[in-house]
This record gives C-alpha cells, structure tokens and sequence, in this order.
C-alpha cells in the first residue's frame, strides 16, 4: 500500500507539474504579454470582396517571404530580431502583390503588443490576450483580419508556391524529448 501511495502522489506532482508548465506556455499571467508566441495579424483595407481576397493572396506571399526567415530561430526574441531586420523586405512584397493586382494603397508592417481573443490552432490552444505580433495593415487595415503564430511556427512551414502546412515547432520539441529520453 505504501509503494502504491507514493506511486500515486509522484504521478499526481509529475501531471501538476506538466499541467503547469504547459498552461503557462499557452495564456498570459495577470494580464501582462505573453513573451513565448510571436503573432501575425494581416489587415486588409476593407470588408469589401476584393480587399479581403488580396489580403489572403499577400498572406500567401507574406507567409512564402517569413517561412526561412524564422525556420532556423529559438526563441521569440530570436524571431522578432530576424523579422524586424526583413520588414522592408515584407512590406515591399506585400504591395508587390497587391499592385499585381490592381491595389496601389500600399502596405505597412510593425512589430508591437496587441490584443488577440483565443484562438485553437489544431490541438493548441492560446488564450486571448496581449501577445507581441507582427501587424501587416494594408491600405487603411480597417477590414477584417487574418491572424497565425510566426514564433513558434504553428501556422505555416514550406517553400514558397507550396501549400500552406501547419507546423508546431512546441510539439517537435515534445517528440524529440521524448525520443531522447
């Protein structure tokens, strides 16, 4: 009985401990900004028809231009420097694309703190709150909006003209401990 009840309460403090750790990667604590994700929200000009169809046709191309320039970071921190070096890079591509497409009211990118709701992205869920974030407005980024995770990449992965594929960078973290222990 005695092997069983300390089996017990280690199990018990090995699931708290996990719990923990894995609910304070996916919220914010006490309403401050959460600083293991790096989002990414593209707002189109408008809600009329052809502004939110070329916001979808520049997050193609914006994911396509991010991919390798996160691929290789670890850390949030890591990320932000990378993509705070590409945003002229992102920007031009951004209005590249939407001049291709008739729309001359040109782009704008910045890296800040901003408000998300919760959002699921397959089997993780992030917890609505202030995470730091990648904004791409386009024209007056008034219109409805598409929003993702650069840092970890939960998101996208892939080479430009692919599909997106969604990829979490936190589960392969998890297989490979897993593997190695």
């Amino acid at each position: 009985m005695k092997k069983f009840c300390i089996t017990f309460l280690l199990s018990g403090i090995i699931i708290l401990s996990a719990l923990g750790v894995f609910s304070g990667a996916f919220g914010t604590q006490n309403g401050s900004a959460n600083t293991e994700y790096l989002r990414i929200h593209i707002r189109a000009n408008s809600n009329e028809g052809e502004d939110q169809a070329v916001k979808y046709l520049v997050r193609d191309a914006v994911v396509a231009y991010l991919t390798p320039v996160v691929a290789e970071t670890e850390t949030r921190e890591e990320a932000e420097a990378a993509l705070d070096d590409c945003l002229p890079g992102l920007v031009r591509t951004a209005e590249q694309v939407l001049e291709k497409n008739g729309f001359f009211y040109g782009a704008r990118a910045e890296i800040r703190e901003e408000e998300f709701p919760t959002r699921v992205y397959g089997e993780y869920t992030l917890e609505a709150g202030v995470y730091r974030a990648l904004i791409v407005s386009l024209g007056t980024g008034t219109g409805d909006n598409w929003w993702c995770v650069v840092y970890p990449p939960l998101c996208f992965a892939g080479e430009p003209g692919d599909s997106v594929v969604y990829r979490s960078k936190i589960l392969e973290i998890i297989r490979s401990w897993k593997k190695n222990h």
